[in-house]
């Protein structure tokens, strides 16, 4: 159903211009977090570089947390285990392990690219409420200034 923005009270532009505002939040919000996992998964593919042949053996740091490691000796450059959500893991070779990253980066552009004609939509209709909104403004400011204009009495 189309609305015709014109035939709106200011108060009625005021609300649809709020709608407009969250959705367009929610829809920036969504796309920055795919990209937060997007991003986890572009580096998780890219250190499979790691292991290869003159690597191994080599002495190196294992996360325990984000912020805590323990010294460790790279013994295995064939299997990795890779974390497929909700806590479980599975054992996969390095070429499995780069094809699964790669899938997962591909969807999440995919959905990026789902969502962001819907946010230039709503930023658009946002930026036509705003513009009737300043135009109504603008005819109200006028209306009171003409009102207000002192006629002058005739002698």
């Amino acid at each position: 159903m189309a609305v015709n923005l014109t035939e709106l009270s200011l108060q009625q532009l005021e609300g649809l211009k709020t709608q407009f505002d969250q959705e367009v939040e929610f829809l920036t919000s969504s796309i920055g977090q795919l990209k937060v996992v997007q991003t986890k998964y572009v580096e998780a593919k890219d250190s499979l570089n790691v292991l290869n042949k003159t690597n191994e053996g080599k002495e190196l740091l294992v996360p325990l947390t984000s912020s805590m490691y323990v010294p460790g000796t790279l013994n295995d450059i064939e299997h990795v285990l890779v974390d497929v959500g909700t806590g479980y893991y599975v054992e996969k070779n390095v070429a499995d392990s780069k094809a699964f990253f790669k899938r997962k980066i591909d969807f999440l552009t995919k959905q990026i690219e789902k969502i962001q004609p819907a946010l230039q939509e709503k930023h658009g209709m946002k930026q036509a409420v705003i513009e009737v909104m300043n135009i109504k403004i603008q005819q109200l400011q006028q209306t009171q200034q003409a009102s207000q204009a002192v006629v002058p009495a005739k002698a």
